[in-house]
């Protein structure tokens, strides 16, 4: 897990984001080989945006992500 602090004035922060991501009409459509590729996908488009990704993980019909941002 990320442990880098933000600071302004008045407080000091960490934010992560928790992201769902549902398909259309909840079809079960994502087997272990989508996940896979889904991950690897989501990597890849956090790092571009100076992102990490702390977590993903999901069943047939959903996917999880856990990330957060740095703003420096």
């Amino acid at each position: 897990m990320n442990t880098e602090f933000k600071k302004n004035r008045h407080s000091i922060y960490n934010l992560t984001y928790h992201l769902v991501v549902i398909t259309k009409y909840r079809r079960k459509c994502i087997n272990e080989d989508v996940l896979e590729d889904l991950k690897q996908i989501s990597k890849r488009l956090l790092s571009v945006k100076r992102g990490s990704v702390l977590e993903v993980n999901g069943e047939k019909d959903h996917l999880h992500i856990k990330h957060w941002w740095s703003n420096n």
